[in-house]
C-alpha cells in the first residue's frame, strides 16, 4: 500500500477532487495549511497593497493499493497543474499495514 500526500492550491481542489472520484478514489482526508514557499502571495488591505510568504494550500492524505498509486498521482498531476509556480508537491510513502477497526481485518482489502 501506499501513502500520497499531496499539497495543492486551494482554487483546484474540486478539479482534484472530481478527478481522483473519476478514478475510484472516493475516500481521503484533507485539511487546510499555511505554507512557506517561492511563490509570493500579494494581499490588499484598506488600499494598501502587501506581500506574504504564508500562502494557504489544501493537504490531501490518500492511501491506496500499490497498482493504484501511479493513476492516483496521475491524476492529482493533470488536475492541479496550473503551470504556474506554487502548483504543489505529491509525496509518496511506503504504508507497512492497515486494519479496519468494526472487523479487525487488515491489509489491502481495508481500502475497499
Amino acid at each position: 500500500m501506499k501513502k500520497i500526500e499531496a499539497i495543492i492550491r486551494k482554487s483546484k481542489y474540486s478539479e482534484v477532487k472530481k478527478a481522483l472520484h473519476n478514478i475510484g478514489v472516493n475516500f481521503f482526508t484533507y485539511w487546510d495549511v499555511t505554507g512557506i514557499g517561492h511563490e509570493k502571495q500579494g494581499h490588499v488591505y484598506r488600499g494598501v497593497a502587501f506581500s506574504t510568504s504564508d500562502i494557504q494550500r489544501r493537504f490531501l492524505s490518500i492511501v491506496v493499493n500499490d497498482d493504484f498509486a501511479q493513476p492516483t498521482i496521475d491524476a492529482i498531476l493533470e488536475s492541479a497543474k496550473t503551470g504556474d509556480i506554487g502548483d504543489g508537491k505529491i509525496f509518496v510513502f511506503e504504508i507497512e499495514d492497515a486494519y479496519r477497526i468494526r472487523t479487525a481485518e487488515n491489509g489491502g482489502e481495508t481500502l475497499k
